[in-house]
């Protein structure tokens, strides 16, 4: 027998047994369940007593055979008593029936729809009460009526006390499943009352604000979150508290994520706020993403708004410079010859002007490679101690044991020797120590701060210092340097504070996305693709230095009868290949062959690279490049 049927088989047995007759009809108003007692108390005929029969028709053929006694409209009863059980609400009555015996009839609703009723015979129960009456003449009429309701209430309550049980049992599950579903949330989800302490927490504070306890219940809002955060959104508290809902964003100090909350008056219509709802979220990797997204956008507006300007600049300096040289090779006197000399000078400035311009204004991919932080802080030295005056001294250091870091390594050390230089000329001819430390901040990010014993930053310059052109050096400065900072480090998704230290100096802390380098790809054999002889040894080299096989193919139609090759576990191919495409190719292996990677010496926008169907590498590159390139593939 399947074990549903011996289920039911089981539990009909059991309702057999019962002394009580039971009926449970279901949402529509159709019998679902029901026991022998029930057939036989009411003498219902088989078609009445069998699973789908209508309440209705049930109704009818007690009305109709004098069940509820004399009626003058027996249809108005049956309506009657239909429209009041699809109202589903708890009830208990006694009555007599026609034959003179009583029941009673205790009804309650069902949560997923439909009721249970138990009919119990009480007419023993009302025999005794008329005994009672009839024989205890020392008993006052009005002490057996109290006794005759009291004994009903009794009953009546004890069906009422069912009932609540059943509805501290739905409510104990429904509180149950709700804390089980805020638990995963991957949110901190809480309330607080009006005195702003916390009366609800599902535990996941921890998560969101590392090193904040979870068990915060009871707790002020200052005690679990600290005074500066719970600083940052009091205002926000405040203002729920008023029946005003707000979202906002801030930096959780301690961790240095970024965590977005929203505040819900806790009101019922026009009510009073009785405490407001908090739902916590981290968003630190949406607000890095965004930040790089934003930088990008500045980027191609500023390029389209300086190309035209710089096109028509250089156009001027090439013909300044053009004469200008002619004028210092005619015989000119000293004075002539020193104005000459000045004005080529200004001229050659303006071109590096331009260049600058350029690279901070121009397309730039990021490359991220596997860095060692520690080793490019020791290169960093050797680059920019030649350029500090001997009274000045240049110190790094790393804190803890950093690991490997997926980093822009170039555009890095460019910044933090902009860094170098600007604390240079900031301490002048008076010298001093400048101090480069990196940390992880809680395996979030990476921050590199560079303090100096310089002067520190003018009110001004802590304000505008970031925006292009600004700077405080008068005409010796192009005000560029600490804006191409700036761009760097928000391009990779990062961000860069300035400061002043207590004792004097300046303060500036770099923050990048902390990635831990993952364990590099298992040695592969590799289909290298590329029309250079030159191109194709030289990436050949760096492909076994990395530790795989190579076979190579200097056309698509040799690539064709290579890819078929047993093991074969990546394809790596041009672009251009004469006068065909690597993409063609990659496009046929798509999800039948093993992983794709591009290369290309074509510009980042020209459509041929932008518009390929797999990661392209930009040439030229290195080994270190190509690794990174590889593990974004094969990951």
């Amino acid at each position: 027998m399947p074990n549903d049927e011996a289920h039911a088989g089981l539990m009909r047995a059991g309702l057999n047994l019962i002394q009580q007759a039971l009926s449970i009809y279901d949402s529509d108003l159709k019998l679902a369940l029901w026991n022998r007692r029930f057939q036989e108390m009411f003498d219902l005929p088989p078609e009445l007593a069998s699973e789908g029969a209508g309440f209705e028709e049930t109704i009818r053929h007690l009305v109709l055979r004098g069940e509820y006694g004399p009626v003058d409209d027996p249809e108005a009863a049956v309506q009657a008593r239909v429209q009041a059980a699809r109202a589903f609400r708890p009830h208990y009555m006694e009555r007599e029936r026609p034959s003179g015996h009583w029941i009673s009839v205790e009804g309650a609703p069902l949560p997923q729809g439909g009721w249970v009723t138990v009919y119990t015979d009480i007419t023993e129960v009302k025999t005794q009460e008329r005994m009672l009456r009839a024989r205890s003449d020392a008993l006052s009429h009005e002490v057996l009526a109290n006794s005759e309701r009291l004994a009903q209430a009794n009953r009546a309550l004890a069906a009422t006390n069912a009932a609540l049980e059943e509805a501290k049992r739905e409510l104990t599950e429904m509180e149950a499943r709700t804390r089980l579903t805020t638990e995963m949330m991957p949110a901190h989800i809480a309330h607080v009352n009006r005195d702003l302490r916390y009366t609800y927490s599902n535990r996941r504070l921890g998560s969101v604000m590392p090193g904040r306890s979870a068990d915060i219940i009871g707790l002020t809002g200052r005690e679990a979150l600290g005074e500066a955060t719970f600083q940052k959104i009091l205002p926000y508290l405040e203002q729920a508290l008023t029946g005003r809902p707000s979202v906002f964003e801030f930096t959780h100090d301690d961790s240095g994520r970024r965590i977005r909350a929203a505040f819900t008056p806790d009101q019922i219509g026009d009510g009073p706020v009785n405490g407001v709802y908090i739902l916590s979220a981290d968003v630190t990797a949406e607000a890095q993403t965004r930040a790089a997204l934003t930088q990008t956008r500045k980027r191609e507006l500023a390029a389209q708004l300086t190309s035209g300007v710089a096109h028509d600049f250089a156009n001027l300096l090439t013909i300044i410079l053009g004469l200008q040289s002619r004028l210092e090779r005619l015989p000119l006197p000293d004075e002539a010859r020193a104005l000459v000399t000045g004005t080529l000078a200004a001229a050659r400035r303006g071109g590096v002007l331009l260049d600058r311009i350029a690279s901070i204004s121009g397309k730039r991919a990021l490359k991220p490679v596997a860095t060692d932080v520690q080793a490019l802080l020791d290169d960093l030295c050797l680059l920019a101690r030649p350029t500090l005056p001997p009274q000045t001294r240049l110190e790094t250091r790393t804190e803890g044991d950093l690991p490997h870091l997926l980093l822009d390594a170039g555009a890095l050390q460019d910044a933090l020797v902009n860094l170098v230089l600007n604390a240079r000329d900031a301490m002048g001819m008076q010298g001093g120590c400048i101090r480069i430390c990196a940390r992880s901040l809680r395996d979030t990010w990476l921050e590199i701060q560079t303090e100096d014993d310089g002067p520190g930053f003018s009110s001004e310059a802590l304000e505008k210092a970031l925006d292009p052109f600004f700077t405080t050096k008068g005409g010796q400065g192009s005000g560029l340097g600490l804006s191409m900072v700036y761009d760097q480090i928000t391009l990779a998704g990062g961000s860069v504070r300035l400061a002043n230290r207590e004792g004097g100096g300046a303060v500036v802390s770099l923050r990048l996305p902390f990635r831990p380098v993952v364990s590099p790809p298992a040695p592969l054999l590799v289909l290298l693709v590329e029309d250079d002889p030159d191109i194709r040894e030289s990436v050949r080299e760096m492909l076994r230095d990395l530790g795989h096989a190579v076979v190579e193919a200097a056309s698509l139609a040799e690539a064709r009868q290579l890819v078929s090759l047993p093991g074969l576990g990546l394809v790596l191919s041009d672009i251009q290949l004469g006068g065909e495409s690597g993409a063609d190719l990659v496009r046929d292996l798509l999800g039948q062959g093993p992983p794709c990677l591009l290369m290309s010496a074509l510009p980042a926008a020209d459509p041929r690279r932008a518009t390929a169907p797999v990661p392209v590498i930009g040439k030229p590159f290195d080994a270190a490049g190509l690794s990174a390139a590889l593990q974004t593939v094969l990951k």
